[in-house]
């Protein structure tokens, strides 16, 4: 974007092209009770230079996260991200590609899709998958909506309490207008209670979501939970916001899923503070022209050569607004291609192998943890990467004791399960050393980290 300075002049010239007087003239449609009525109070203009130093010296008050030992999760992940990801998406082919409307000049944009798509199939163990979402999230608000849809006039939605929080606010979200009624389904030891959930199965319900694994890092017996949602003819959603998962455990598609939703960013996507992300959307042949987003297909041209195209579209900006399941402007492109670069240079031992060192080091973690005084693992089923633990001391305390330290002990999770008000959620990952593990485990017990 170029640099346009306006002088004094320009800028009563674009005042009296459009007639008016001054600047404030511009404002004079805000009541005058939520204006401001004083100057605001900031320091005098500073020169280029000045500011360049002063900015400096505000970010150099910041801490290093390279200097924390950090154990966060919680649906955002800290894995290696090999430097050939960056080098590729860097290249100026895919850097500026952005939506590959004209086949004949996007031929390495589409097949980077349908790539991915074809990744992501194979990871989840499902027929189809689109070309992403903006989050695990708002794949998993999709999701509900795609089974309201499709489900004859049911209208509630059975969410599992193990489902990540965020992705429960945000489907509260999706549906607050749509006469959709979401209904939590309990917990018992850290897992779905299946005989709740048989309980509030009925034909009026839509879908049953579960998290897989859960929040809480626990693995959720999706195939028997599989058995009693289709006795009552409803949809299951499984959603993955930690995908590496899925190169150790069963697929969801192979236990019975239905629909497969989720976050990639473990998959070569850098934290970056919170985003961007990649929501991955998955489902089986009956409800592909259901699915939100787009999808790529591959066929022949007439030279008999391969080649890839737009196959279906359920955007509005492709067919008639009121048909449209789905206002994606944008497939993430981008992000696509760093998640099927990880996952081709993974190949499928590489990514098991990743997602064993990942469950050994959690598994060693938790160990640890459990022998310590005051401390305690409330759930006995099997984990990957996360597990909780509880605390004989306040959580707060606790956490600020580490940080002390240099130490993100984990997440707490009374606010949003109060009956675990000392609980914490801690993560492990192929990134934290076994040092970094002794020491978590260490200032824990009240030495030093």
């Amino acid at each position: 974007m170029r640099y346009l300075p306006h002088t004094d002049v320009d800028v009563q010239q674009m005042l009296d092209q459009i007639g008016v007087s001054n600047i404030e003239e511009l404002f004079s449609g805000v009541p005058a009770d939520c204006r401001l009525k004083r100057p605001l109070d900031l320091s005098a203009a500073k020169s280029e230079s000045e500011t360049l130093t002063f900015l400096r010296g505000l970010a150099e008050q910041n801490t290093k996260t390279s200097d924390w030992d950090s154990f966060l999760g919680g649906g955002a992940y800290n894995h290696f991200i090999p430097a050939v990801i960056d080098q590729l998406v860097s290249r100026s082919e895919f850097y500026t590609a952005y939506t590959p409307y004209q086949p004949e000049i996007s031929q390495g944009t589409l097949q980077a899709v349908f790539e991915f798509q074809t990744l992501i199939c194979q990871l989840t163990g499902m027929d189809v998958a689109n070309a992403s979402m903006y989050d695990g999230a708002s794949a998993c608000a999709e999701a509900v909506l795609l089974t309201i849809r499709a489900g004859k006039k049911r209208h509630k939605i059975l969410l599992s309490q193990g489902l990540p929080p965020q992705y429960r606010e945000t489907i509260a979200t999706y549906s607050a207008h749509l006469n959709i009624d979401l209904i939590d389904i309990p917990l018992q030891a850290g897992v779905t209670d299946q005989a709740e959930l048989q309980k509030l199965l009925s034909d009026q319900v839509a879908a049953v979501v579960i998290g897989y694994p859960n929040y809480f890092g626990q693995i959720e017996n999706l195939g028997s939970i599989a058995e009693l949602t289709h006795a009552s003819g409803t949809r299951l959603v499984a959603a993955v916001s930690e995908p590496l998962a899925l190169a150790l455990y069963r697929s969801p598609g192979e236990l019975g899923a239905d629909i497969v939703v989720g976050e990639g960013q473990s998959f070569g996507i850098p934290l970056s503070y919170g985003g961007p992300g990649i929501g991955f959307f998955a489902v089986r042949k009956e409800d592909m022209r259901v699915l939100p987003g787009r999808l790529v297909g591959e066929t022949m041209d007439k030279d008999g050569k391969r080649g890839f195209v737009l196959t279906l579209a359920t955007r509005e900006q492709h067919i008639r607004r009121e048909k449209a399941t789905s206002n994606i402007c944008s497939n993430q492109g981008m992000c696509v291609l760093m998640v099927a670069i990880y996952l081709a240079l993974h190949g499928k031992q590489g990514l098991r192998q990743l997602a064993e060192v990942n469950y050994a080091k959690a598994v060693y973690a938790k160990e640890k943890i459990s022998q310590l005084d005051g401390f305690s693992v409330p759930f006995s089923g099997e984990t990957f990467n996360e597990f909780v633990i509880t605390c004989s001391e306040p959580v707060a305390a606790l956490k600020q004791r580490l940080e002390q330290q240099g130490v993100l002990a984990g997440i707490s999770l009374g606010r949003d399960y109060p009956d675990l008000e000392n609980g914490l959620l801690i993560c492990v990952t192929e990134q934290n050393s076994q040092e970094q593990i002794d020491r978590l485990v260490a200032a824990l017990a009240g030495g030093e980290a």
